[in-house]
């Protein structure tokens, strides 16, 4: 059988990036054995960070730009990849290298808008994102603005459907909006949460965890909304309202004391 050439085996990694990153790992390692440039150790770092191996895929994409200090995708990955990783500056310093060269990177812009969200630069970022936006509509599209009356108008919704039982517990619960998730909730998580993919978090006791036995646990819990992230996933103000419902439900599912693969099977994942 002829062996695939590096190409070959580059295309492929990409395509397998979104449905199977551990495939796509393993062909970017087979190609970078042939071939070990600096595109090589892009595709690699890419495809780590997206099965998940944000430490290697980090390293793969300094290797990159160490052996091609112009690769402008590699920087902006590694932007990308630093600010997951919650290395704010660094991200920053990668994703302005980008920038400079490529000044209409639509990657770089997107996720230095996200950067900028979190600094409380909301007017820098919404520059970002129609920069982004203007280069690939498809894959950035704009976010879609989240004001407290919706969000207020889906929770009522929401709660109103539960049960009467379940109302009255959810009484005690406060529903918070924070415009991102802050660092020390990112890392309650394992492995830690994406800052840009973290739409709500559930903060106290569980139902089933409060005992009077233990007068802590009946301390007043939390539910808390994210609205910037939640603003950039929704391509509409339907898409946005159903996701808002979802992570309210996701929210008091932990609130019921249900588990992650609970919520995944009720399709609340």
């Amino acid at each position: 059988m002829k062996e695939r050439t590096v190409e070959d085996l580059r295309e492929a990694a990409w395509e397998a990036m979104e449905e199977d990153p551990d495939k796509a790992v393993r062909l970017a390692q087979k190609a970078l054995r042939q071939c070990s440039d600096a595109e090589g150790h892009y595709v690699l770092g890419a495809a780590q960070c997206e099965a998940g191996e944000d430490e290697a895929g980090i390293s793969s994409l300094r290797t990159a730009i160490e052996l091609d200090n112009d690769h402008v995708d590699a920087w902006a990955a590694l932007g990308r990849a630093l600010f997951d990783a919650a290395e704010w500056e660094d991200a920053r310093a990668a994703l302005n290298a980008a920038l400079r060269l490529d000044p209409h990177h639509p990657d770089a812009h997107y996720s230095r808008a996200c950067l900028r969200e979190r600094r409380g630069d909301h007017d820098g970022a919404l520059r970002d994102y129609h920069a982004a936006h203007a280069e690939a509509p498809d894959t950035y599209p704009l976010p879609v603005p989240l004001d407290d009356a919706t969000i207020s108008a889906v929770a009522d919704e929401v709660i109103g459907q539960l049960h009467p039982s379940l109302q009255k517990y959810l009484d005690s619960v406060a529903i918070l909006v924070d415009e991102v998730p802050p660092a020390e909730i990112l890392g309650d998580f394992d492995p830690p949460a994406r800052p840009a993919e973290l739409l709500g978090s559930f903060n106290g006791h569980s139902l089933p965890e409060r005992s009077g036995f233990a007068p802590w646990s009946t301390l007043p819990a939390t539910i808390v909304l994210y609205r910037r992230n939640l603003s950039r996933i929704a391509s509409d103000h339907e898409e946005l309202v159903e996701q808002l419902r979802i992570t309210l439900l996701h929210e008091i599912g932990h609130f019921l004391g249900l588990e992650e693969d609970d919520l995944a099977a009720r399709g609340l994942d």
